[in-house]
């Protein structure tokens, strides 16, 4: 069986040795009850923000809020533009402000060829990867507008920066959030407000586990995406945690409309 790797509040070196740089903060997460939302979720708290955890799944939403010191889990569907305005009002009646936005609920859809693609598949990921991703990003702006600015920043994926066959929606999608980025950090830097991106590879979530069990064959498959970039194996959730962690940090503080391959060095060659 495969099995995607435990998360815990168990800190990595590297996380104990940052300190707690989002004390005083809050940060909110789409996507957060599982994978790199959890992750993500999981590291800001551990350096001391207040997290909202949001995702479409009410239940795993309040159970990885339920191990956080501080967190509000609330119940979104990026795709609802009042869903998503609910939920940052609730981050806000709660906490008072959002310092910080890990803008990261997404969907892969049906994969299949360009000219199979059906209408439906094709609306079913731009309402959560496009519509939602934008719907997150300017209710987001307006409350840090609103506070004392913030950092932000989108899931785009390796996908969006390189083609693959039978994921044109997805690629699509994940590529538009790099110009959305693009377009929000230009817009908003003179108000305190920086955007990036993560592009990260295929991670070893729960979602990848179970991808990778449903192949045909299971090792070729595992053994397809460990070898796919030049640093063999693939990066976990909380790899990909530790890298927004320092774009949403003030470490970060003069890199803004950047998008940050994780991706072991594919996209060097």
């Amino acid at each position: 069986m495969i099995e995607a790797p435990e998360h815990g509040p168990v800190a990595s070196p590297a996380a104990s040795a940052i300190g707690r740089r989002f004390e005083g903060k809050v940060a909110f997460v789409t996507g957060g009850a599982s994978g790199l939302g959890r992750a993500a979720a999981e590291r800001f708290a551990r350096e001391g923000a207040r997290v909202v955890v949001a995702d479409i799944d009410p239940t795993g939403a309040q159970h990885v809020a339920s191990t956080l010191p501080e967190a509000l889990a609330v119940q979104v569907d990026t795709a609802d533009e009042a869903a998503v305005d609910r939920s940052f009002e609730a981050a806000l009646d709660a906490f008072g402000l959002v310092d910080v936005i890990f803008n990261n609920a997404g969907i892969v859809g049906p994969q299949m060829p360009l000219h199979e693609t059906t209408d439906h598949a094709w609306r079913q990921v731009m309402a959560v990867n496009a519509d939602g991703a934008f719907h997150v990003l300017r209710r987001g702006l307006a409350a840090m507008l609103a506070g004392r600015g913030g950092a932000i920043v989108n899931t785009s994926s390796s996908t969006g920066l390189a083609g693959k066959p039978n994921m044109t929606p997805y690629t699509f999608s994940k590529a538009g959030l790099v110009g959305l980025t693009r377009a929000a950090a230009i817009e908003y830097a003179a108000h305190g407000i920086r955007v990036n991106a993560v592009a990260p590879t295929a991670v070893m979530t729960e979602l990848v586990a179970g991808h990778i069990a449903r192949a045909p064959d299971p090792d070729a498959m595992r053994r397809l995406l460990e070898t796919q970039a030049p640093i063999p194996g693939m990066p976990t959730p909380e790899d990909v945690a530790a890298v927004v962690a320092f774009l949403a940090s003030d470490d970060a503080r003069w890199i803004t409309g950047h998008t940050l391959p994780i991706d072991g060095g594919f996209h060097a060659r």
